[in-house]
């Protein structure tokens, strides 16, 4: 005999269950509802950050009309120079070939001779502050400058741009048949300048060590791009790099010291962060003054994030792993209206490759991948970052949403001849493709390099004020 009153019990489970489903549809709407709101109010921001460049700042609107190349691939010849002969396996040659081979005929366009090299202190006033992608580029004594994989320091007690790198002022050799081309280490070079333009060669700020093989710094070993920071609690400028053996083993970080931005810095220790092994990295220093350090660990596999000690001498125990499987490398941070952006270049060696910008609301990540920044040259130009390698990117003080994209265009027959590519990055409009963790709608600004065979900053940055 059934219990009095059990038989509305379904009914009522079942208005519960419809109640609930009715909580969970209606919360899921209202955090839709947000996300959208959020989207239409970051869409007006970025509208409002276009008008802001294109009212304050015409000269934005004039780097956004890039330049095309229109550059034909030569017929083949029999015999190619080793770095674009292994790669060929019988196929058709590409401009990535010809950049490789130290004798194609398109030599020239890639690496231009010495004749056409970039001297502030000779350009005639209406060549002045130009820069050049690719060519070579002088300093104020006429030696080509010598900072490649390296970063930029902005000093606010001296009102002074300092550009860090690698010295590679020696011959490129190999240290075995399988081993990458390379030069023995001579150190850190160091260059200064107030208009990001004309640099004075401060000398070798990091030198390496030429009698003890046990030593990091031996010059036997690898030294790759050095990053430097000022502590303001210490008041130390801090160098963190890439060190490492020739076979590619070791692959830690080092840290160097100075009281000064143009050294001498003292050589402090190896480690390898968190007890993984790291190879490209960089440095960040964000507005609260927290540093971090971005490294390429797990066979370049992956990236890893994770704030300095308070002194910059230590990595702190979080860390967290990023990009994970996406075999990324040679990061470049910067942050723009609170969110955080990162240029990374894929993983070929000594040849180019396709860099993808991502974007993270916290710089712990999540980060997404927002695609190819690279806009102008041709396809070719695109898919390989116009041949060079992303290494820094330089805020630009009073033009909102405006950077210098600092890159490398290596020279693997001569490493010494390795050249800048240095091009403009504005940060605006939408993303070319959808975000896995904002229901596939963009949530921030694209970011853009635009190609330019010659291009410069609007006069009114760079004259004395």
């Amino acid at each position: 005999m059934p219990i009095s009153g059990t038989g509305n019990l379904p009914r009522i489970l079942s208005g519960y269950r419809c109640s609930k489903s009715a909580v969970v549809w209606s919360l899921v709407g209202f955090l839709l509802m947000l996300q959208l709101y959020s989207i239409a109010t970051h869409r007006s921001a970025v509208r409002g950050d276009i008008e802001l460049h294109a009212s304050r700042h015409p000269l934005v609107r004039e780097l956004e009309q890039v330049e095309e190349e229109n550059i034909q691939v030569p017929p083949p010849r029999k015999k190619r120079s080793p770095h674009a002969a292994k790669r060929r396996h019988k196929r058709s040659s590409t401009l990535i070939d010809e950049f490789l081979d130290e004798n194609s005929q398109l030599r020239h366009v890639f690496f231009p001779d010495v004749k056409t090299a970039i001297d502030p202190v000779k350009e005639a006033a209406n060549e002045s502050h130009y820069y050049h992608p690719g060519k070579i580029w002088l300093d104020t004594e006429g030696n080509p400058i010598q900072a490649h994989g390296g970063g930029m320091l902005y000093d606010e007690r001296s009102a002074t741009y300092f550009w860090y790198g690698e010295y590679k002022d020696g011959p490129t050799y190999r240290a075995h048949k399988k081993g990458a081309a390379r030069v023995d280490i001579i150190g850190v070079g160091c260059y200064s300048s107030k208009d990001l333009w004309t640099w004075k060669n401060q000398g070798i700020v990091l030198a390496a060590e030429q009698t003890n093989e046990t030593h990091d710094l031996h010059k036997s070993n690898v030294l790759e791009r050095p990053k430097v920071v000022y502590n303001e609690r210490t008041g130390k400028y801090v160098m963190w790099m890439h060190i490492d053996d020739a076979n590619y083993t070791k692959a830690a970080v080092g840290i160097a010291i100075s009281d000064y931005p143009t050294g001498p810095f003292e050589y402090h220790r190896s480690q390898r962060p968190h007890g993984f092994d790291s190879r490209d990295m960089t440095i960040f220093k964000d507005d609260d003054g927290v540093a971090y350090l971005i490294y390429s660990s797990q066979n370049n596999s992956e990236l890893h994030i994770g704030p300095l000690t308070d002194d910059y001498l230590d990595v702190q125990p979080d860390m967290q792993r990023i990009l994970v499987g996406q075999r990324r490398e040679a990061p470049a941070l910067f942050k723009y209206q609170g969110t955080y952006y990162m240029i990374t270049s894929g993983c070929s060696g000594w040849a180019p490759n396709e860099a993808l910008a991502h974007a993270a609301e916290s710089i712990m990540g999540p980060w997404e991948t927002m695609g190819n920044p690279c806009i102008g040259g041709n396809k070719m130009f695109r898919l390989a970052t116009f041949f060079a390698q992303s290494t820094f990117v330089i805020p630009l003080p009073g033009i909102p949403g405006s950077y210098i994209f600092m890159a490398d265009r290596w020279n693997p027959a001569e490493l010494r001849d390795s050249r800048y590519v240095w091009l403009p990055l504005i940060v605006g409009g939408l993303p070319d493709r959808p975000f896995e963790f904002n229901f596939g709608f963009p949530s921030w600004s694209r970011v853009s390099i635009y190609w330019h065979r010659k291009w410069k900053l609007p006069s009114s940055w760079w004259l004395p004020k």
